[in-house]
């Protein structure tokens, strides 16, 4: 499926000595909307494995946009001027941005392997050696594994700008969602239907690395604003319900869904819950 650029949307591409014409390993894509208090910090996470980095901007109003200008890595950014609400706008969007970005990856760049990041992921595992050893030793996809950080009693400091996300919060969900991140780039994987964040026309998958997620931990503040976000714009059923439901209750002694917390390691990874 291809997605191609509308009159609200302007590209913006890195100028001066990029190696475009060579073959890359690894090229990661990204959606984000006013993260300048996490971005810096993510884009130099992502640098350790990734050689590009392309990246859609859903009308930020902060500095996210300078602060991608300004990074080595940043190869590509898609500017969009004009927010769409609504539910189905966003469930649409999930998807069509990705698609695009991925459209426009291709166009300009020559790479082997892709891969679907979010500002507020931490990645754990070798991913560059993954990406840079033997091609044809590898399976089509890769299903990270995902668990959510919490702010929990003695540990709910605000996260702010400048401070090193990797390991901020001390304590885990068990829950682990099985994500699609990391793919093959071929002709025929793309993003379509409503609320993708993995691709489609991937077959032969396998489970590897860790992502710690701090979308639910970042500080009170976030945590109304995301509640708020999913209750404004998703649909109530299953996403504004359940968001509605955990307004005021960012501080954790159990996970979202009843659980024991764990410190990030083996114990996390032997106690993991994947049905939920």
């Amino acid at each position: 499926m291809t997605w191609t650029l509308d009159r609200y949307e302007r590209l913006w591409i890195k100028r001066g000595d990029i190696n475009i014409l060579r073959n890359h390993a690894l090229v990661v894509i990204m959606r984000i909307r006013n993260e300048e208090l996490v971005i810096q910090d993510t884009l130099d996470h992502i640098s350790k494995f990734a050689d590009y980095i392309c990246v859609y901007d859903d009308c930020s109003t902060d500095s996210t946009i300078d602060i991608l200008k300004k990074h080595e890595k940043v190869f590509l950014i898609v500017e969009n001027k004009k927010w769409r609400k609504g539910q189905d706008n966003r469930l649409l969007s999930e998807t069509r941005h990705r698609g695009l970005l991925l459209n426009l990856a291709n166009k300009y760049l020559n790479f082997d392997w892709c891969m679907c990041c979010d500002a507020d992921e931490r990645y754990f595992g070798d991913i560059r050696q993954f990406v840079t050893s033997d091609l044809n030793n590898k399976p089509a996809g890769v299903r990270i594994q995902l668990f959510d950080a919490y702010m929990t009693s003695g540990d709910d400091k605000a996260y702010r700008r400048g401070d090193k996300l990797e390991d901020f919060r001390n304590k885990f969900g068990p829950e682990c969602r099985n994500i699609l991140m990391l793919w093959k780039n071929k002709e025929s994987v793309c993003y379509q239907g409503l609320d993708a964040r993995e691709p489609s026309n991937i077959d032969e998958v396998a489970i590897q690395f860790y992502c710690q997620h701090y979308g639910k931990s970042l500080s009170y503040e976030h945590w109304e604003d995301t509640c708020n976000y999913y209750v404004k714009n998703f649909p109530w059923d299953p996403y504004g319900k359940k968001w509605n439901d955990r307004k005021g209750k960012a501080l954790h002694s159990l996970s979202d869904f009843g659980n024991p917390l764990y410190t990030w390691g083996s114990e996390l990874f032997t106690n993991k819950v994947t049905n939920f």
